[in-house]
């Protein structure tokens, strides 16, 4: 089990935001101790670096919720989590592909000022 101070130095999400996706039902299954303290699974720490990929991709909160609720659903919702997934991997996909198009731009306008400059030098 991890303490929230704990979960916040392997994610780098703040407490805040931890309580935050508790309070949205992003965060199921969150455990208290005695003291009422949260203690976090190794589940709800996988669990979260799903979240991070998500958001870290461009998933609202609001497709993460909707997504959750589609898991609290249980088997009958496979596919349509599978569904929901892929079509986010598209939309990734997308956005990487015109980043790396963007990329390849700077990279060639890059090489100009090195051909500019090494013609100055001569």
């Amino acid at each position: 089990m991890y303490s929230i101070s704990e979960i916040e130095k392997i994610t780098g999400l703040r407490p805040s935001t931890l309580r935050y996706y508790e309070q949205e039902g992003i965060l199921p299954h969150v455990e208290r101790n005695a003291s009422g303290r949260r203690e976090y699974s190794n589940e709800v720490l996988e669990w979260l670096e799903l979240v991070i990929a998500l958001k870290d991709t461009g998933m609202s909160i609001e497709d993460i919720k909707a997504y959750t609720e589609l898991i609290r659903q249980g088997d009958p919702s496979l596919d349509a989590r599978k569904q929901f997934l892929l079509m986010h991997k598209s939309k990734v996909e997308r956005a990487v592909a015109q980043t790396q198009f963007h990329l390849e731009k700077i990279i060639r306008k890059i090489a100009i000022y090195d051909v500019l400059m090494y013609k100055k030098m001569k």
